[in-house]
C-alpha cells in the first residue's frame, strides 16, 4: 500500500463490462445452510423479481458484470431492515447485544469516549461478564481521540481488542509506512452469528440527537443523519467471513471458542450480495459496482453520499443516465465537517446540473449515509463514500439488495430526506460569484487526498 493516494487508479469499467460474460441469470445464489441453488431454481427467482419491476438490466447485465470480479455469491431467505437514522440503529445494536448468548464481534472506524460510547463499553462488558466472548476492531486514526484508557477497560473486562493499523509505529504489527494510509473504515456488528448491522453509522454521540433548523438555533450540536441495515439470514455468514478475514489480517488473538458459523435458516425473501473491498484490486470492486449499476439503470437513480468527489467515469454514468431519460436524483450535504470536502463536491455541480441530473443539499443535518436505490429494485446501504480514499485506501464494506419490498423502504426515506433538503438549479447556480468557483476549482485539484 503507497503513501501517496494519487498513485493507484481506479479501473475502466468500460472494459470490464465488456469482458463480462452475458448470462442472463446469477452464476450461483446460495441458501439458508449454504446450500447452492441449481441453475433452474436460481431463474425461477429471478424472473419473479422481473416481474415486479419495470424491467431493468440491473437484473441481467448488472450481475453478470458484478459476479465476474467477485466471488462473494448472492444469497437468498434474508431480512433486510432498514435503520434509517443513528437512534433507531443505536436502539437495533442495543437489542441485538443484549440477546447475544454466544459472541458479539463489533468492527468500527471510530468509537468515542462520551455518553454513547461509554453505554456500548457498559453493554460490552456486561456481556462479556456473562460468559459472551467479545472482539473489537476499531481504527486508529478514526479513534485517534478516544484516550487509551476506554479500550484498556474494555481489555482488563476480558473484551479481545484489536487497533487497526496502528499510527504509533512501536505497535504496528507490519510495515509501518505500507499502512499508514490504510483504514478501516467499515462499520459492522455481529451477534451470534445470526444477526447483522452495518451502514455508514459509527459509535458517538453526533448521531444520536435529533435533526434541526439551523436557522433555529446556530448554537446547537449538528445531529448527523446516516443509515444502517439489520440482516438476518443466510448472508450474515458472508459479514462474518470479513470480519474473521480483518481480525486475522491484524494478528488478533486466536479464538478459544465460539461457533462463528451457525447453521442460519431463511429470515425472509430478500437477495443479499456482500461487497467487502480492502486495498489492493479488491477494492475497486465497490467502484465498478456502482458504476455499473448506473449504467445499467433505466428508470431512476436516487442516491445520497456524504463525501461525493467522484472519479470521471462516475460523472459521465450519471449523466449519461440523465440524457437518456433516467430520474437521476442526488441528495448531497449542505453541511459538513470538512469544509474542503464540501467545495471539492461542489466543483462537479455545474457539469451535472447542465446534464438534468437534479442535485440536492440536505440543511437540516450532516449528511452521513451511503445509499442508493436504482430502479425500485437494486439497493445498496454500506460505508463506501463516493470520494478516492474510500475506494482506493480504505477498508469498506456494502450490501447489495435486490428485493422490490425493500426498495420501497428505500425511497420513502428518500422522500424524507429529500424533504429536509434545497434544490440546486443551475440557472441561480451559475450566477454565483467568482471567488466560490474559483475555490471550488483550487480545492478539486487535490481531490484525491480529502
Amino acid at each position: 500500500m503507497s503513501l501517496c493516494t494519487g498513485c493507484a487508479t481506479l479501473p475502466n469499467v468500460s472494459e470490464v463490462i465488456e469482458d463480462a460474460p452475458t448470462a442472463q441469470n446469477p452464476r450461483q445464489i446460495v441458501a439458508a445452510k449454504g446450500r447452492v441453488l441449481s441453475p433452474q431454481k436460481s431463474k425461477a427467482i429471478m424472473a419473479r423479481l422481473k416481474r415486479s419491476v419495470d424491467p431493468t438490466d440491473i437484473l441481467e447485465r448488472h450481475i453478470a458484470v458484478v459476479e465476474s470480479v467477485t466471488e462473494s455469491p448472492l444469497t437468498k431467505g434474508n431480512k433486510v431492515t432498514l435503520l434509517a437514522d443513528g437512534q433507531t440503529a443505536y436502539a437495533a445494536m442495543f437489542k441485538a447485544i443484549q440477546k447475544a448468548t454466544d459472541h458479539v464481534h463489533l468492527e468500527t472506524y471510530i468509537i468515542e469516549d462520551d455518553e454513547t460510547g461509554r453505554k456500548f463499553a457498559d453493554l460490552l462488558l456486561e456481556k462479556q461478564a456473562a460468559g459472551v466472548q467479545v472482539n473489537v476492531i476499531y481504527d486508529s486514526v478514526g479513534s485517534m481521540n478516544t484516550p487509551a484508557a476506554f479500550f484498556q477497560r474494555l481489555g482488563e473486562g476480558g473484551i479481545q481488542v484489536v487497533e487497526f493499523n496502528p499510527l504509533n509505529p512501536l505497535k504496528a504489527q507490519v510495515n509501518w509506512g505500507l499502512t499508514l494510509t490504510h483504514r478501516d473504515h467499515r462499520k459492522i456488528l455481529i451477534v451470534d452469528g445470526k444477526v447483522a448491522i452495518l451502514g455508514g453509522i459509527n459509535i458517538s454521540e453526533v448521531y444520536s440527537s435529533r435533526p434541526f433548523k439551523r436557522e433555529h438555533n446556530e448554537k446547537a450540536p449538528i445531529h448527523w443523519r446516516d443509515t444502517d441495515i439489520q440482516i438476518e439470514g443466510p448472508a450474515v455468514a458472508e459479514i462474518q467471513k470479513l470480519f474473521l478475514d480483518t481480525w486475522r489480517g491484524q494478528n488478533g488473538p486466536e479464538f478459544s471458542g465460539g461457533n462463528h458459523f451457525p447453521a442460519l435458516k431463511a429470515e425472509g425473501n430478500a437477495l443479499v450480495r456482500l461487497i467487502g473491498s480492502t486495498p489492493g484490486e479488491t477494492n475497486r470492486i465497490p467502484f465498478i459496482v456502482y458504476v455499473s449499476a448506473i449504467t445499467f439503470a433505466e428508470h431512476s437513480i436516487h442516491m445520497t453520499n456524504s463525501y461525493f468527489i467522484p472519479d470521471e467515469q462516475i460523472i459521465q454514468g450519471l449523466t449519461d443516465a440523465a440524457a437518456r431519460g433516467v430520474d437521476v436524483k442526488i441528495i448531497l450535504p449542505g453541511i459538513s465537517d470538512s469544509r474542503l470536502a464540501l467545495y471539492a463536491q461542489r466543483y462537479h455541480y455545474a457539469g451535472l446540473l447542465q446534464a438534468g441530473v437534479k442535485l440536492y443539499e440536505h440543511n437540516t443535518s450532516l449528511l452521513h449515509a451511503k445509499t442508493a436505490v436504482i430502479d425500485k429494485i437494486w439497493s445498496t446501504v454500506g460505508s463506501t463514500n463516493m470520494d478516492f480514499l474510500s475506494l482506493l485506501n480504505n477498508d469498506e464494506v456494502n450490501a447489495v439488495i435486490l428485493s422490490q419490498g425493500f426498495a420501497v423502504e428505500m425511497e420513502k426515506m428518500f422522500a424524507r430526506d429529500l424533504a429536509d433538503s434545497k434544490q440546486i438549479h443551475w440557472e441561480e447556480w451559475k450566477k454565483r460569484p467568482l471567488l466560490p468557483k474559483f475555490r471550488e476549482w483550487f480545492v478539486n485539484l487535490f481531490g484525491r487526498w480529502l
